[in-house]
């Protein structure tokens, strides 16, 4: 189950949400620009969660991938180059969106940018991987967004997200400059709570790793 010591409604929570991402687009995506390696060891679990994507993508031919909460379509690109055979991108923030379809404009019709609410944007067909990272931080009732990545999972497919844990490190960090400067509500998660709600949306094979303190990164499988 999700924590946060303020737990704002669903709808306060997501205009809180969304007004942060319009308003810092370009920091956020600047965040996957530089690769030094000093970037990387003060920020890892922004590569593993790149490499998780890719690895998965991977693992199916041609999948198609939904991509929940694309941001501005930094693990878009490299699912892209993985082999990703048509790529929907899902974001609620105008600001995002643009600079995702700058970036993804040379894939031509294999990369579809949608401006929503995912909850409620019609999608049609199923994907053999949906990819939901740096989602699961700003969501104040993930379990409905689970529940329709379920209904969205090929048989066979596969759920990739990233869940933030409250740690003594990062957790106060992140609780100041997000929520009480940015006023933009956070939540945490504990692997008994995360795993049953992943099995509780339906999702039969699930692979919770524990890369970091600060977090986990989970794989859900769809039965076939």
């Amino acid at each position: 189950m999700p924590t946060s010591q303020r737990t704002p409604s669903g709808a306060a929570a997501s205009q809180r949400v969304r007004s942060r991402f319009r308003e810092k687009a370009q920091g956020f995506d600047d965040l996957y620009e530089d690769e030094r390696l000093s970037v990387r060891l003060l920020r890892p679990g922004l590569f593993r969660r790149r490499q998780l994507a890719v690895d998965t993508v991977r693992s199916y031919t041609a999948p198609r991938v939904l991509d929940v909460g694309c941001g501005s379509g930094r693990i878009g690109e490299f699912a892209l180059d993985a082999g990703t055979r048509h790529y929907v991108g899902v974001d609620f923030a105008e600001e995002m969106v643009e600079l995702a379809r700058g970036r993804l404009e040379r894939f031509g019709e294999r990369a579809e940018l949608i401006l929503g609410d995912f909850l409620g944007t019609p999608l049609e067909g199923r994907f053999e991987v949906i990819l939901a990272l740096g989602l699961f931080d700003y969501l104040p009732e993930p379990r409905r967004f689970m529940e329709r990545m379920f209904e969205l999972c090929a048989n066979g497919g596969c759920l990739v997200g990233s869940f933030p844990a409250w740690s003594l490190m990062k957790g106060p960090i992140r609780k100041v400059r997000y929520e009480w400067i940015g006023n933009c509500p956070i939540f945490n998660y504990d692997r008994d709570g995360l795993e049953l709600m992943l099995r509780d949306s339906g999702f039969e094979r699930v692979e919770i790793l524990t890369p970091g303190r600060s977090g986990y990164l989970a794989r859900a499988y769809r039965g076939r």
